[in-house]
């Protein structure tokens, strides 16, 4: 069986109530559902919350939510394979043995439907234990700069400092989106960032991961632009 879980606690702090709040017009969480849903590549579709009204909307967007996570999976510091792992052994145990999983953060209003596919046929294909969405760095980070207390600036690698741009090579980072992998990996090795992921390149006009108000911001700009393109 292949299953979405989606991670979305309720104690968001720097946007309150960030994962059901209205973007463009529908809760934030309903974009990730129905890309999801959209696919067609799941058999199941569970959001793991530990909030009551997160669940009520979840469900009428058409994802599940057979269990409420714990408490001990709710605070700052649970982590994303906690989580998962959680999610996997509940369904598991519960519906029907899990083969293959797909973290979708709640936050990820651009995600499409053709990038959760061809994710899952790019780590069926090869050896490795996740497949991961990743973005360029808009900028060379070897030319990347730190300021001191006072403003004073410098860099991080001063010796790329006549370095060609086109002489750099490229950086990656994650992009936020989803997490494709067996089931029994989160459990055994939580480490994505790894020799043992791929990487499924997504273009930087449908990045933005969502964790301030600046964030927000620029994901309802980046919304605004998509519709008028």
């Amino acid at each position: 069986m292949k299953v979405a879980i989606i991670p979305a606690r309720g104690g968001s702090k720097r946007i309150p109530r960030k994962n059901i709040k209205l973007f463009h017009g529908k809760p934030l969480i309903a974009y990730s559902i129905e890309a999801a849903i959209k696919s067609g590549v799941f058999d199941r579709i569970i959001v793991s919350t530990d909030d009551q009204e997160i669940a009520d909307v979840a469900k009428s967007y058409g994802a599940e939510v057979p269990f409420l996570r714990p408490d001990t999976l709710s605070d700052d510091f649970a982590t994303t394979a906690a989580v998962m792992s959680h999610a996997i052994d509940w369904v598991s145990t519960h519906i029907e043995p899990v083969e293959y999983s797909c973290c979708i953060y709640a936050t990820a209003p651009f995600l499409l439907p053709d990038d959760i596919c061809s994710a899952f046929n790019k780590l069926q294909q090869s050896s490795a234990e996740y497949c991961f969405s990743v973005a360029s760095f808009p900028a060379p980070i070897q030319r990347a700069l730190k300021l001191g207390e006072h403003g004073e600036v410098s860099m991080f690698q001063p010796e790329h400092l006549e370095t060609r741009s086109q002489d750099l090579q490229e950086a990656w980072h994650d992009a936020g989106q989803f997490y494709w992998s067996k089931s029994d990996i989160w459990a055994r090795n939580p480490k994505i960032f790894s020799e043992a992921s791929v990487a499924y390149p997504l273009p930087r006009h449908r990045v933005q991961d969502i964790d301030t108000p600046e964030d927000w911001l620029r994901a309802e700009i980046m919304m605004k632009a998509m519709e008028l393109a």
